[in-house]
């Protein structure tokens, strides 16, 4: 009687385990806004307009401002330092876009916002 009550009980099945490795999902952090430059005004000042602005200012028609100048070559330098910075946007931006797209070939799922 022992033996048949045994036998009675049912069997339990082995478990499978099974393991899926997924590539963890890439992080695409946001772009930074875009640059919001402020207009300026530039003032060009040859030395017969200082001459009249000096005057004016002698007699109190002129505000007191301060005037900053650049020579040919340092304006040649600021303008080739402007280009180097939107070079190195440009660049750094073809990197974020070439790794977003790339993360989009791997989970057509996922959908990516275009960048400019």
């Amino acid at each position: 009687m022992i033996l048949a009550n045994c036998s009675m009980l049912p069997t339990t099945k082995p478990v499978e385990v099974v393991t899926i490795a997924e590539p963890v999902p890439m992080y695409h952090p946001p772009l930074p806004y875009e640059v919001a430059l402020t207009d300026i005004d530039w003032v060009i000042l040859t030395p017969e307009l200082m001459k009249d602005y000096l005057v004016d200012y002698e007699n109190g028609s002129a505000p007191a401002v301060a005037y900053y100048s650049l020579t040919s070559k340092e304006y040649e330098n600021l303008s080739m330092n402007m280009a180097e910075i939107k070079r190195y946007l440009r660049d750094t931006l073809s990197i974020v876009k070439f790794y977003r797209d790339y993360d989009k070939k791997d989970n057509p799922e996922e959908k990516v916002s275009d960048t400019k």
